[in-house]
């Protein structure tokens, strides 16, 4: 029997062939603590079941002695003796352990105890007694007394009895039957199943009821064990008072949470016990106040949270009560419970401070930000007021963090925050929305220029140099502005006016503050319906590709051409590039845009003769795109141009985000024999740097510059001449953009530009138009030749 607890959920159905041993129950950890008490109730009356055995042997010897002989006598009274100590020996060697288990096994084996004292006591009956004679008759009197009192007495081990009774009542039966005493023999067949019967019956009652007291001494266990656990760590306790509100019976639990002993504050006030030293001057909690006026209108109470001072600390309780009236309804009191909820308290207030306060810079977040604007149009409305609602976006935050680091980004983000606190009036509020996004709400706005002022004052605050790290940043702010409820009646669609202004103020660059007009709603849907119909396009074959020439400057002869993407919609018409190229990047569909470009432009200049070369642009998202070297792999494989006629242009913005591997995928195109063009050079953040890293052919010039140059504009004419200086020295490549006249085109060719590019020469060309310059120039000078 094994010595492991195993704890009783509850109580048990006792089936026929569970109760006999011959199954496993449906509840093994609850039938094996049965089996156990059963065992035990078989080792109680071990010895009685031994000496009931012996005597019953000893006087079944002497009614045989006369007529048996006395060798046989003694060898079965010595066979009993033997089997009846080593039945009790063995059921005395199972000793009794709180909880134990037994096993089916265990049960089962108490049925070969069974076996053999019922095989000793068929001796007798078949082989001592001669038909119905005078010993036969007392040996029937004196079976059925034992058997009666296994029935009864050995009930608990059912297996063991149930094979006694068995094997004992058919042996006697047949003895009976043998001496023709068939009235005997049936009365004896009768009365051993009637005993069978009641075993069984007795069995599974004594196992029921064994069982409800095992589930019943469980749940007090369990009943204790909470108790236990409620009085040492729990904080609840009693509180009563009288009629006159004074603390009557003070429980010890009650007088430790006052900090005091219980004989000093039976009697007092309970309302002065919980104001303390505040008593005397009334300035008191609001929540004791409230529960004044409930104590005096003897009205019931729960949940009522208070501040109450223990020992120099503040506590905060929840106290709850009901009157108490006697059987006449006299008035006698309250009576309640109370807890200490300090630390509860003190975990809702972080955890509600981390809900609605930004961790990084502790200003609030957009959950507290959406409820200060909530709660100042709401004050608005009431009193036929206005609000204002800023939100900020941070210009040039994105190059901080991606040149110098995330860390350095979350400092200069906290140094944000304090320069916004401190622009914060009484009725004003900042927090962060998220990333460079910050917010600021303004209660109670009589003055309109006021919030305008304010949204310079955050411009020019922020766009002060930050000293971090040794390094001195420059950033920028750009301002939305919307006021309530004029732009919005809902802080939702108040944000959303704010947001539109932002989106106009970053348009025009940043650095700027513009407010909400009622058009840029037009022109969000506008921008909505155009990115819907974009993301469509090139499944609807709506774009194509125009092929502007790339001349000579000192012979004027077409070197190539760069390819330009053109969008004509069926209904919108032709889209102009400056609006559907920073749509795309924007919502991030510029990849399969480009590729198909890219793809296009290489099957197209792969007709085309071996000297000319085609120009592709490539964004910033293309080309920090993990895959884009393989799409330019496959594109030119699949089209068959060489890649030294392919030539990629990028700008400088593809180097403001190094961490993503833009030189490295430069690097591998480059070393495919594709040729590297950059693109609007010194419209940005120009970098030798990257020059010398990366092996361009060539330097665009933007047209910019060639305008302003013709114009007379001196700085314009020394960027150039220093351009072309510096591609000079580094082996690459000038190509002049925007030439429109025949004085800018001298003069680029003056200033050393290699290359031109303008509608001086040639508009974009459709693809026919583009092949017929082909024809017209490079087989034309093959046929010269």
């Amino acid at each position: 029997m094994s010595r492991t607890q195993t704890p009783l959920p509850g109580p048990i159905t006792v089936d026929t062939r569970s109760l006999i041993g011959l199954r496993e129950g449906a509840n093994p950890a609850e039938w094996g603590r049965i089996r156990a008490t059963q065992l035990e109730a078989g080792r109680q009356l071990a010895l009685l079941w031994m000496a009931a055995n012996l005597v019953a042997g000893a006087i079944t010897i002497s009614v045989f002695a006369p007529i048996a002989p006395a060798l046989h006598l003694a060898g079965w009274g010595t066979l009993l003796t033997v089997i009846a100590v080593t039945v009790a020996m063995r059921r005395l060697s199972v000793r009794p352990v709180e909880g134990a288990v037994a096993s089916l096994r265990d049960i089962r084996d108490t049925a070969l105890e069974g076996i053999a004292l019922a095989a000793v006591w068929s001796i007798p009956p078949l082989f001592f007694a001669i038909g119905g004679s005078t010993p036969a008759y007392a040996l029937l009197m004196i079976l059925s007394v034992l058997m009666a009192a296994a029935a009864f007495a050995m009930a608990p081990l059912v297996l063991a009895s149930l094979v006694f009774l068995a094997v004992v009542g058919l042996s006697l039966a047949l003895a009976l039957a043998i001496g023709t005493a068939w009235t005997a023999a049936a009365a004896t067949l009768f009365l051993t199943g009637l005993l069978m019967t009641t075993c069984f019956a007795r069995a599974r009652a004594l196992v029921a009821i064994r069982a409800a007291e095992l589930a019943l001494a469980e749940r007090d266990g369990t009943v204790s064990l909470l108790l236990r656990e409620f009085e040492d760590h729990a904080a609840h306790w009693l509180w009563e008072t009288d009629a006159a509100r004074r603390i009557v019976r003070p429980s010890a639990r009650f007088a430790s949470a006052c900090g005091r002993e219980a004989t000093d504050i039976d009697g007092t006030p309970l309302l002065q016990l919980l104001a303390g030293p505040d008593w005397d001057s009334g300035d008191v909690a609001p929540a004791l106040r409230t529960l004044a006026n409930r104590l005096k209108a003897r009205e019931s109470f729960r949940d009522l949270r208070l501040p109450v001072q223990v020992d120099g600390a503040e506590r905060w309780w929840d106290i709850a009560a009901s009157p108490r009236f006697d059987e006449r309804g006299a008035y006698l009191g309250f009576r309640g419970v109370g807890s200490d909820v300090t630390e509860q308290r003190a975990s809702a207030d972080k955890i509600n401070r981390m809900a609605r306060f930004d961790m990084l810079t502790g200003l609030p977040n957009r959950l507290l930000v959406n409820e200060k604007l909530a709660q100042a149009m709401a004050e608005a409305d009431r009193w036929g007021g206005r609000c204002a609602f800023l939100m900020i976006d941070l210009d040039r935050f994105k190059a901080v963090n991606d040149t110098l680091g995330h860390p350095v980004g979350d400092r200069l983000l906290s140094r944000v925050s304090e320069r916004l606190s401190q622009l914060m009036g009484t009725t004003a509020t900042c927090g962060r929305l998220g990333g460079d996004e910050f917010a600021v709400v303004i209660g109670d706005v009589r003055d309109l220029d006021a919030a305008e002022r304010v949204a310079h004052a955050i411009i020019e605050t922020l766009s002060r140099p930050y000293e971090l790290d040794q390094h001195t940043l420059h950033i920028g702010a750009s301002v939305g502005l919307a006021i309530g409820p004029r732009d919005g009646r809902t802080a939702e669609t108040l944000i959303r006016s704010a947001d539109l202004a932002l989106y106009r103020s970053k348009d025009k660059g940043g650095g700027v503050f513009h407010a909400y007009e009622p058009q840029l709603h037009a022109e969000a849907e506008e921008r909505r319906i155009l990115e819907m119909a974009l993301r469509k396009a090139l499944e609807h074959g709506e774009m194509h590709l125009a092929y502007q020439p790339v001349v000579d400057a000192g012979t004027g002869s077409p070197t190539g051409f760069e390819a330009l993407l053109r969008w004509t919609h069926p209904d919108l018409g032709v889209v102009p590039p400056s609006r559907f190229i920073p749509l795309a990047e924007e919502a991030r569909i510029i990849a399969p845009i480009g590729e198909w470009v890219l793809r296009t432009a290489c099957t197209e200049a792969a007709g085309w003769p071996s000297e000319a070369r085609i120009a592709v642009n490539v964004s910033a998202d293309q080309l920090h795109s993990p895959g884009f070297v393989a799409v330019v792999a496959s594109a030119l494989a699949s089209s068959g141009l060489s890649p030294e006629r392919l030539e990629l242009e990028v700008t400088e913005s593809v180097f403001m985000r190094e961490e993503t591997g833009a030189t490295r995928a430069l690097e591998r195109i480059l070393d495919m024999g594709v040729r590297l063009s950059l693109d609007d050079f010194g419209t940005g953040f120009s970098s030798l740097g990257y020059l010398s890293r990366t092996r361009f052919s060539s330097i665009k010039i933007d047209r910019s510059f060639v305008q302003e140059a013709a114009a007379g504009g001196r700085e314009a004419t020394a960027i150039i001449r220093a351009v072309v200086a510096l591609a000079d020295s580094l082996g690459m490549a000038t190509t002049a953009e925007g030439v429109e006249t025949d004085i800018e085109h001298r003069m680029v060719q003056t200033l050393g530009c290699t290359k031109v590019q303008g509608y001086y020469f040639s508009r974009p060309l459709t693809v026919a138009d583009a092949r017929a310059l082909i024809d017209q120039h490079w087989r034309g000078a093959a046929d010269a030749a």
